[in-house]
């Protein structure tokens, strides 16, 4: 793996939950944002990229997530950002996780990428594109992950995989399934280029 080892990823450990800016750690080293709307499966993909059962924590409510988690391995941090959407929450609230993300998508120092979250049979929301454009705004790299995908037919689930493709410029994008176990390799290979991008004089 380019970069980095499987366990980079399965030594990652929580080190804390920051409700605001001034809570956010200290930098350890290149960071990847995951992000997605709620109930999407973002926790799942990334116990199951960290070969980890509670690493994060899921749940069926959405919404959980109620500030930025980050993780910490020897190599790569990751920050598990709330979700975002229909989340049964004051819109006071909603707005200030949308101030949080944004203020963390621009002025974050070690952000490497962000991994977008999407559940496979409902890819590409309002929502999705809004952080599609925030990210864009600062020129960030994205990586989209299309969960749950072992609910859909193998037909289905090229469909939805190619319209994503057609509708998003400039970033790679899979299909994933956390319960299945398929698209973990390929989501660390990704993950680890995004961190550490292989030098051009190496190309």
């Amino acid at each position: 793996m380019s970069a980095l080892h499987i366990n980079d990823f399965n030594h990652m450990r929580f080190v804390c939950s920051a409700p605001t800016p001034r809570a956010f750690p200290a930098p350890a080293g290149p960071e990847i944002a995951f992000a997605g709307r709620s109930n999407a499966g973002k926790s799942s993909a990334l116990n199951a990229i960290c070969g980890r059962t509670g690493l994060a924590r899921t749940s069926k409510t959405p919404g959980r997530t109620q500030a930025i988690n980050f993780f910490v391995g020897e190599a790569l941090c990751f920050a598990d950002l709330p979700g975002y959407g229909y989340a049964r929450v004051p819109p006071k609230t909603k707005a200030a996780w949308q101030a949080l993300i944004e203020h963390y998508l621009g002025q974050r120092e070690p952000l490497a990428g962000v991994v977008l979250i999407m559940d496979a049979r409902r890819p590409l929301t309002d929502f999705d594109r809004q952080l599609l454009e925030w990210g864009g705004a600062y020129g960030l790299a994205f990586h989209l992950v299309l969960t749950k995908a072992d609910k859909l037919p193998r037909s289905q689930q090229i469909e939805a995989l190619r319209g994503v493709e057609r509708r998003v410029d400039g970033a790679s994008a899979q299909l994933f399934s956390a319960s299945k176990r398929f698209g973990i390799d390929e989501a660390r290979e990704t993950i680890a280029a995004l961190a550490y991008p292989p030098d051009v004089d190496d190309l």
